[in-house]
């Protein structure tokens, strides 16, 4: 049983990371929906180690650097997978007119002028979001939105039905979570963050933060009648920077 726990984790993190795992054989049909369950735990590990990196370099270098160098590391990790998904879904919902032709944008790999947009506008919010903090707290909001994010994807995923065109990996139906399946992911997607952050501040940002999220699942549902793997990139990304700036604000204050 452990042995398979673990061998789901390591699904997990190979999907949705650059990290090495080793090789990986015989996956299962289901096995998105089996492994899903970890997914915020890689999250929070993503945010760990990028929130370390802010630490580490903020004893040698000046505000904002450490913050950049934090974003950077959390875009390595990942290989830029989430943030590939929002431009991509940017510029089909920005600059398609039909169904069919928002997923004929979507997969195409070049970015265009919405998607850039969005990009930095992203990037620009979590930055200026991380840099009003000290480093141990810009890290600990790196770990809870991080997981927090991956919850969201999740929910996504389980909410609604695949609209096609996407990538065939995630096209799987993850809705039919068991009962403890949901329940782990759902500790492993809030607990982290309320350790970290409080619960009080944790909940009032990831209210928001989820919030800004489900608008992007409504307007994937309302443009392409559901989701693709891009949509779950656009959804992440824009929870974090949401919850990155609400938590800088509950935390920090206005200046």
């Amino acid at each position: 049983m452990i042995a398979r726990e673990i061998w789901l984790f390591k699904i997990a993190l190979q999907f949705l990371t650059q990290l090495p795992v080793g090789s990986i054989h015989d996956c299962p049909p289901d096995w998105l929906a089996r492994s899903a369950k970890y997914m915020p735990l890689v999250g929070a590990i993503v945010g760990a180690i990028a929130g370390a990196s802010i630490i580490l370099s903020a004893v040698f270098l000046p505000v904002p650097l450490p913050t950049v160098i934090g974003l950077i590391v959390a875009v390595a990790i990942t290989g830029a997978l989430h943030e590939d998904g929002l431009a991509d879904t940017t510029d089909a919902f920005g600059g398609g007119r039909t169904r069919e032709r928002r997923l004929e944008i979507m997969r195409d790999s070049r970015i265009g002028t919405y998607g850039t947009l969005a990009l930095i506008s992203v990037l620009a919010l979590k930055g200026a979001a991380l840099v009003a903090l000290a480093p141990w707290n810009a890290a600990f909001v790196m770990i809870a939105g991080h997981a927090g994010a991956r919850l969201a994807a999740i929910v996504t995923m389980a909410r609604l039905p695949h609209a096609g065109g996407g990538v065939a990996k995630v096209s799987q139906k993850i809705s039919e979570l068991t009962p403890s399946e949901i329940a782990v992911v759902l500790a492993l997607g809030l607990i982290p963050g309320s350790l970290v952050l409080g619960a009080t501040t944790f909940i009032a940002a990831a209210l928001l933060a989820f919030a800004a999220a489900g608008l992007i699942a409504l307007i994937a549902r309302r443009k392409i009648s559901g989701y693709t793997g891009d949509v779950l990139g656009a959804v992440e990304q824009v929870f974090e920077a949401v919850f990155f700036v609400a938590a800088a604000a509950l935390i920090a204050g206005p200046h």
